[in-house]
Protein backbone atom coordinates (compact mmCIF):
# COMPACT_ATOMS: atom_id res chain seq x y z
CA UNK A 1 0.00 0.00 0.00
CA UNK A 2 1.37 3.65 -1.21
CA UNK A 3 2.67 5.44 1.88
CA UNK A 4 2.54 2.51 4.66
CA UNK A 5 6.27 1.85 3.48
CA UNK A 6 6.89 4.14 6.10
CA UNK A 7 6.25 3.18 9.31
CA UNK A 8 2.41 4.04 10.51
CA UNK A 9 4.22 4.97 13.98
CA UNK A 10 6.80 7.27 12.74
CA UNK A 11 3.66 8.70 10.50
CA UNK A 12 1.43 9.05 13.62
CA UNK A 13 4.54 10.77 15.93
CA UNK A 14 5.14 13.24 12.92
CA UNK A 15 2.91 15.77 11.86
CA UNK A 16 4.92 17.11 9.14
CA UNK A 17 5.60 13.99 7.96
CA UNK A 18 2.29 12.72 7.85
CA UNK A 19 1.20 15.85 6.39
CA UNK A 20 3.28 15.19 3.03
CA UNK A 21 2.46 11.09 2.77
CA UNK A 22 -1.34 12.81 2.88
CA UNK A 23 -0.50 15.25 0.36
CA UNK A 24 1.37 12.48 -2.08
CA UNK A 25 -1.52 9.70 -1.13
CA UNK A 26 -4.44 12.47 -2.14
CA UNK A 27 -2.55 13.43 -5.62
CA UNK A 28 -2.78 9.58 -6.00
CA UNK A 29 -6.54 8.97 -5.36
CA UNK A 30 -7.14 11.90 -7.82
CA UNK A 31 -5.07 10.22 -10.45
CA UNK A 32 -6.97 7.03 -10.04
CA UNK A 33 -10.20 9.38 -10.94
CA UNK A 34 -8.67 11.01 -13.70
CA UNK A 35 -7.20 14.29 -12.45
CA UNK A 36 -3.73 15.41 -13.41
CA UNK A 37 -1.32 17.42 -11.83
CA UNK A 38 -0.36 21.17 -12.59
CA UNK A 39 1.69 21.67 -9.31
CA UNK A 40 1.60 20.36 -5.89
CA UNK A 41 2.51 23.14 -2.81
CA UNK A 42 2.21 26.20 -4.94
CA UNK A 43 3.54 29.02 -3.20
CA UNK A 44 3.21 32.41 -3.97
CA UNK A 45 3.26 36.02 -2.22
CA UNK A 46 -0.36 35.26 -1.60
CA UNK A 47 0.56 32.19 -0.14
CA UNK A 48 0.35 28.22 -0.73
CA UNK A 49 -2.08 25.68 -1.61
CA UNK A 50 -1.32 21.79 -1.56
CA UNK A 51 -2.24 20.70 -5.20
CA UNK A 52 -3.76 22.14 -8.43
CA UNK A 53 -4.87 19.61 -10.45
CA UNK A 54 -7.12 19.54 -13.63
CA UNK A 55 -9.91 17.38 -13.65
CA UNK A 56 -11.54 14.92 -16.42
CA UNK A 57 -13.94 18.12 -17.88
CA UNK A 58 -10.78 20.39 -17.99
CA UNK A 59 -11.44 22.53 -14.77
CA UNK A 60 -8.98 23.51 -12.67
CA UNK A 61 -9.13 22.28 -9.06
CA UNK A 62 -7.28 23.86 -6.53
CA UNK A 63 -7.09 21.31 -3.44
CA UNK A 64 -6.30 21.72 0.01
CA UNK A 65 -5.43 18.56 1.51
CA UNK A 66 -6.24 17.74 5.33
CA UNK A 67 -4.93 15.09 6.31
CA UNK A 68 -5.50 13.57 10.38
CA UNK A 69 -4.33 10.73 12.97
CA UNK A 70 -7.99 9.92 13.59
CA UNK A 71 -11.31 10.80 13.09
CA UNK A 72 -11.64 13.03 16.27
CA UNK A 73 -11.66 16.51 14.29
CA UNK A 74 -14.38 18.65 13.43
CA UNK A 75 -16.29 18.84 10.89
CA UNK A 76 -14.56 19.38 7.38
CA UNK A 77 -17.37 22.50 7.10
CA UNK A 78 -14.96 23.90 9.83
CA UNK A 79 -11.78 22.84 9.13
CA UNK A 80 -11.60 25.47 6.36
CA UNK A 81 -12.20 29.22 8.36
CA UNK A 82 -13.27 32.10 6.28
CA UNK A 83 -9.50 33.51 6.56
CA UNK A 84 -8.18 30.27 5.16
CA UNK A 85 -10.72 30.54 1.99
CA UNK A 86 -10.02 34.20 1.62
CA UNK A 87 -6.33 33.22 1.34
CA UNK A 88 -6.82 29.96 -1.12
CA UNK A 89 -8.87 32.16 -2.93
CA UNK A 90 -6.03 35.12 -3.69
CA UNK A 91 -3.93 32.41 -4.22
CA UNK A 92 -5.79 30.65 -6.92
CA UNK A 93 -6.47 34.09 -8.59
CA UNK A 94 -2.47 34.91 -8.35
CA UNK A 95 -2.01 31.36 -10.58
CA UNK A 96 -4.79 32.11 -12.94
CA UNK A 97 -2.59 35.45 -13.54
CA UNK A 98 0.77 34.28 -13.44
CA UNK A 99 0.04 31.65 -15.78
CA UNK A 100 -2.26 33.99 -17.96
CA UNK A 101 -5.02 31.43 -17.53
CA UNK A 102 -8.56 33.17 -18.56
CA UNK A 103 -12.18 31.97 -19.24
CA UNK A 104 -11.37 28.09 -17.28
CA UNK A 105 -13.78 26.85 -14.97
CA UNK A 106 -12.07 26.45 -11.66
CA UNK A 107 -13.42 24.93 -8.08
CA UNK A 108 -11.79 24.71 -4.43
CA UNK A 109 -11.96 20.92 -3.55
CA UNK A 110 -11.41 19.77 0.28
CA UNK A 111 -9.70 16.07 0.94
CA UNK A 112 -9.10 14.42 4.16
CA UNK A 113 -7.55 11.67 4.94
CA UNK A 114 -7.64 9.51 8.10
CA UNK A 115 -4.73 6.80 8.95
CA UNK A 116 -5.94 5.66 12.17
CA UNK A 117 -3.97 3.30 14.61
CA UNK A 118 -5.15 0.26 12.34
CA UNK A 119 -6.85 -0.77 9.16
CA UNK A 120 -7.47 0.76 6.02
CA UNK A 121 -6.63 4.92 5.68
CA UNK A 122 -10.10 7.16 5.46
CA UNK A 123 -9.87 9.19 2.02
CA UNK A 124 -13.14 11.48 1.50
CA UNK A 125 -13.27 13.80 -1.17
CA UNK A 126 -15.09 17.21 -1.07
CA UNK A 127 -15.91 18.50 -4.46
CA UNK A 128 -16.48 22.33 -4.83
CA UNK A 129 -16.10 22.16 -1.12
CA UNK A 130 -16.84 26.04 -1.34
CA UNK A 131 -17.54 29.19 -3.54
CA UNK A 132 -15.48 32.48 -2.96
Amino acid sequence: MFGLVLNRKKLLADNKLLGRWGERRCESFLKKQGFRRLANNYTCKAGEIDLIMVDGSGAIVFVEVKTRTNEDFEAVESVITQTKKDKLTRVARYFLAANEIANRPCRFDIVTIVLGEAGPVQIRHYKNAFIP
